[in-house]
C-alpha cells in the first residue's frame, strides 16, 4: 500500500515523533509498503494532495498538530483513512479539563483538581491538599509539568505556564503506583508499572535511558491488571476513540484507582510503551505497525 506517514510537526514533542517515524518507515518498509514521509511543519499546505495520493496514512505527531484533531480532520475531508482517533475524540483526549469530565461521567476516578483557563490572580487559594500538579491543559509528555509543594511553588508554575499562552490544570498530588495500559482494537492489553527514578514521571524521565524503570506486564495482582485493563478500556470507549490509545493511572495500596490521561497517539518506538505491551502478546513492532495500518482500513475495529 501507499502509506503517508505523517510526523514531526511543531509542538514540542517534534524530536520524539521524528524518532518514532524512523522506526515506523523502517517497519512499513520491511512489510512491503510504499512510504511517503509528510512533516507537516514543512508539507502542511499540501496535506490534503499527499493523502489523496495514498491509500492510508499513519499519524505519529504528538501535542498540536496530531494528537488535537486537527490532522485528522483534513484527511476525513479527502477520505484518507488513519489509524487512531477521530477529530473529535483526539481533542476531548487531548483537553485535560474536557477529558476529566468525560472520564467521571464514565464512572472512572479522577484526582481532585481544577480548571484555570485564566489566570486566578494573587491571592488563590485552591481547594486542594499540598503537593499539587500544575499542568499545561493541552500539554503533552509531562511537559510543562510540575510538582508544587506550597503557594510559592503554585505561582511560580501557574506564572510560567501563564506566560507561555497556556491554560492549567491543578490537581492533588495521588499516592500511589504509577501503571499505564494500551488498548489496541477493542482489546485491553498488558499494563506495565512504572518506575520513575525522579520525584515523579516528567520528560526527562519519560525519554532518559536511565530515567524510569518499566515493568511489563506489570506486577500486581490479578484483581488489580483487570481492573486497569478495564477502566482503559472504559476510558478509550467513553472518549468515543477507535484504533488505540494509551491511559495512564494511579494504583493505591488499596486498589483504588484514578485515571490520569488517555494518549490517542502514543510512543511508537520499538521500545516505547505500547509496543512493548503488544510483543508480550507476541507482536513485533513490525507485526503491531502492520495491525494498526489493518485497523485504519477496518475504521479502528
Amino acid at each position: 500500500m501507499k502509506v503517508l506517514l505523517l510526523a514531526g510537526g511543531w509542538s514540542p514533542e517534534r524530536e520524539v515523533s521524528l524518532k518514532g517515524g524512523e522506526q515506523i518507515a523502517a517497519a512499513l518498509r520491511e512489510r512491503g509498503h510504499e512510504v511517503t514521509f509528510c512533516d507537516p511543519a514543512k508539507d502542511f499546505e499540501r496535506l490534503m494532495d499527499m493523502a489523496r495520493a495514498h491509500d492510508v496514512a499513519f499519524i505519529n505527531l504528538h501535542g498540536a498538530p496530531g494528537e488535537d484533531g486537527l490532522v485528522q480532520a483534513i484527511l476525513d475531508r479527502v477520505g484518507c483513512p488513519y489509524q487512531g482517533a477521530g477529530p473529535a475524540g483526539s481533542f476531548l483526549a487531548l483537553h485535560k479539563a474536557a477529558a476529566r469530565q468525560v472520564f467521571r461521567d464514565a464512572g472512572l476516578l479522577v484526582p481532585p483538581g481544577v480548571f484555570l483557563p485564566r489566570h486566578p490572580g494573587a491571592g488563590w487559594k485552591p481547594d486542594l491538599a499540598y503537593p499539587m500538579f500544575v499542568k499545561a491543559n493541552t500539554g503533552g509528555s509531562s511537559l510543562h509539568l510540575s510538582r508544587v509543594a506550597d503557594e510559592e511553588e503554585l505561582y511560580t508554575a501557574l506564572n510560567s505556564l501563564f506566560s507561555m499562552g497556556e491554560e492549567a490544570v491543578v490537581e492533588t498530588a495521588i499516592t500511589g503506583r504509577e501503571v499505564t495500559c494500551g488498548v489496541l482494537g477493542e482489546e485491553a492489553l498488558a499494563p506495565i508499572l512504572v518506575v520513575s527514578k525522579g520525584k515523579y514521571f516528567d520528560y526527562h524521565n519519560k525519554y532518559a535511558p536511565d530515567g524510569a524503570e518499566e515493568i511489563c506486564p506489570a506486577p500486581i495482582s490479578a484483581e488489580d491488571t483487570a481492573k486497569v485493563q478495564d477502566c482503559a478500556l472504559r476510558a478509550h470507549k467513553a472518549l468515543g476513540l477507535k484504533g488505540y490509545s494509551r491511559a495512564d493511572f494511579i494504583l493505591q495500596d488499596d486498589g483504588t484507582l484514578y485515571i490520569l490521561e488517555v494518549n490517542t497517539t502514543p510512543g511508537m518506538t520499538a521500545t516505547s510503551l505500547v509496543p512493548r505491551e503488544a510483543a508480550v502478546r507476541g507482536m513485533s513492532f513490525a507485526d503491531l505497525v502492520e495491525r494498526l495500518l489493518e485497523l485504519a482500513l477496518q475504521g479502528g475495529r
